[in-house]
Parts: structure tokens; C-alpha cells; sequence
């Protein structure tokens, strides 16, 4: 596990303050729920508390966690016997019920090496229910000297009764100046970011994996598909197949910014990557063409925020560029 590496991205400083703060005072909280769009590097952060809260060394000069201790040593090499970590296993999409059972068996026993045990639920909004209600029982119970951390996505599909009594963090992106400059520090290949970043959100994590040949193809491509969206010119179905063959994800992203770009021109307000954020439509501008790109944004977001539940996304995708072919023609 390297923990090391949240101390190297700056927008990560202010959870880390705060939970240096919390130990200092002793009000460390029992649970996290740690919520992050995806390239934030939430991660990154549940691996360094797990790291701050299981270290040996002392806290005084704020070089906790201290990467040299036993039990920083064992982290990294994945085998510390009071970290414990479960997500979404490969082909899955729900976290079930029978891995919580196995995060919450040893959570419920003393600690092995005398200090805290943490436990991490990567993709928690993934939880089934019944994982959910396992789940629940150990947040209205805790042991001892135990920390769960979850991390989710802003909009996730927790119970109200888990995300209640969890401290939220929520993670947010970075501005683009520092994102940039970070994109630039940490790249082997010197190259401009801003077309990467701007798809990716903000996230400079996400940014990173992006090819600059790949984006200026998407682009290009995916203009020619809103124009025939726009003229009608396109099976509908076929375009759908299309996408979910070749990075739906990403063109889910590039449609949500491309929308919000034209929401922003229309209302002559400057543009945002942050396609996260939502735009609040003045009520005199009430326009139908504004109207209908607004319904637009909406059906691609509720796309992305749906695509893990099993949904069928071939049709789910074929409404939505129904949907788009209306706007566009509005």
C-alpha cells in the first residue's frame, strides 16, 4: 500500500488537517464517509488515514503517519494485521453482503497489535441492502478503537441511517491552476492538460490516464455525433451500441460538458469544467431551447448515476440520445 502519495496532492491537505486536529484533541471519529468523484484520489486518502491512525510514532511535529514504524512497514506491504479493506470484486456490481461479514469478523476482536483496526469499503454506494443493513449493525455498535472508512461518490445511494452517522469529507477538485501545475509536476510526457482535464471534471487523477491522440479523436467524433443527433441523420440504436462499445464513460462526460458549455453561452455566463456542479437556470430565462438542454443534462447525469445498478444500458442510452435528438432539434 503506498500511503505516501496523498501528501503529494495538494486539494487532499485540508482532510489531512482535519483529522491531524482531531487526533490531536482526542475526537478521532469512529466512522468517515469520504465522498469523491472518481480521479480525486479518495482513495489515496483512506489508505493515508488508515496510515495515521494505525502508525506507531508520535504526532508532535505532524510526521504522522511516519513510513518507517512496524506497523507502516506491514502497511506497505499490504499485510498489517488490523487493516482491513473491501470493494467491488471484478465482474461485480455490488458489494455483498458475505465480504461485510468478513470486513466486520476481525473488526469485532482486539486489536492485534494493541492500537486501532480500521476498516475501508471502496465503492460503498455499491452496497447491496443487505450488506447495507450488515453494515449498519457495526456503526450502531462500535468496538473500540476501530475506524470505517467508506468511500462513495457524491451521489450515492446510502441509507440515510449509515451516511447520519458517519463525519463526512467530501472532496472537491482542486482549482485549474493547481491542477495544471500538479498534471505538469507528476507527468513524464510534457503536454497541454487543459482539453484532459476538462473531461475528466476537474480530476487531476483521472486527467492523467487520458491519451491527448484519444481525446482529440472523442472530440471529433463525438461533434459529428451530436450534428447527426441535430439533423437526424443517425439510427439512434446503433449509435447507442457504438458508445457502449467504445468508452461510454468518457462520452457520457464530453456530452454533460458539451451541454453545459452551450447552457453557459446561451445565458452569457462564462464556462466551467465542473460538470458536478449544478446551473441554476434564472426563471426568466425560462427559454425552451434552454429548457430542453437542461432535461438533457439532467438524463445524462441520471445515466451516469444509474449505470452501476444493472439497469439496461443499451436502452437507457438509446432514450437518452432520443432525448438529445429532441433537444437538438427544439
Amino acid at each position: 500500500m503506498d500511503f505516501m502519495t496523498a501528501d503529494g496532492m495538494p486539494w487532499l491537505k485540508e482532510p489531512q488537517k482535519r483529522l491531524r486536529l482531531a487526533h490531536g484533541g482526542g475526537r478521532l471519529p469512529h466512522s468517515l464517509l469520504l465522498l469523491s468523484a472518481a480521479g480525486l484520489g479518495a482513495e489515496h486518502l483512506a489508505n493515508w488515514i488508515s496510515a495515521f491512525v494505525l502508525c506507531d510514532s508520535a504526532d508532535s511535529a505532524g510526521q504522522r503517519p511516519c513510513g518507517v514504524c512496524a506497523s507502516c512497514r506491514l502497511l506497505r506491504a499490504d499485510s498489517h494485521p488490523d487493516h482491513h479493506l473491501i470493494g467491488l470484486e471484478e465482474g461485480s456490481q455490488q458489494v455483498k453482503v458475505e465480504q461485510v461479514r468478513e470486513l466486520m469478523e476481525p473488526l469485532a476482536l482486539k486489536s492485534y497489535r494493541g492500537g486501532y483496526k480500521v476498516g475501508v469499503i471502496e465503492n460503498a454506494e455499491a452496497l447491496n441492502t443487505h450488506g447495507a443493513n450488515a453494515f449498519l449493525k457495526t456503526l450502531e455498535e462500535p468496538t473500540a478503537d476501530t475506524m470505517l472508512i467508506m468511500i462513495a461518490r457524491p451521489n450515492h445511494r446510502l441509507p440515510a441511517t449509515i451516511a447520519s452517522r458517519c463525519l463526512r469529507l467530501s472532496l472537491r477538485a482542486p482549482p485549474s491552476a493547481v491542477a495544471l501545475a500538479w498534471l505538469e509536476e507528476n507527468s513524464a510526457a510534457k503536454q497541454p492538460w487543459t482539453a484532459a482535464l476538462a473531461l475528466a471534471g476537474g480530476a487531476p487523477l483521472q486527467a492523467l490516464q487520458l491519451d491527448p491522440a484519444v481525446l482529440a479523436a472523442l472530440d471529433e467524433d463525438m461533434r459529428s455525433c451530436v450534428g447527426q443527433l441535430a439533423n437526424g441523420s443517425v439510427d439512434v440504436s446503433l449509435l447507442a451500441e457504438r458508445w457502449l462499445r467504445s468508452g461510454p464513460e468518457l462520452r457520457i462526460t464530453w456530452l454533460e460538458n458539451w451541454i453545459t458549455r452551450r447552457v453557459h453561452a446561451c445565458l452569457g455566463a462564462p464556462t466551467s469544467h465542473q460538470t458536478a456542479e449544478p446551473v441554476v437556470l434564472p426563471g426568466a430565462l425560462l427559454k425552451p431551447k434552454i429548457t430542453a438542454l437542461f432535461g438533457l443534462l439532467d438524463a445524462a447525469r441520471d445515466f451516469r448515476r444509474l449505470a452501476s445498478t444493472g439497469m439496461n444500458q443499451q436502452l437507457a442510452l438509446e432514450a437518452l440520445l432520443l432525448e438529445g435528438r429532441s433537444a437538438l432539434t427544439t
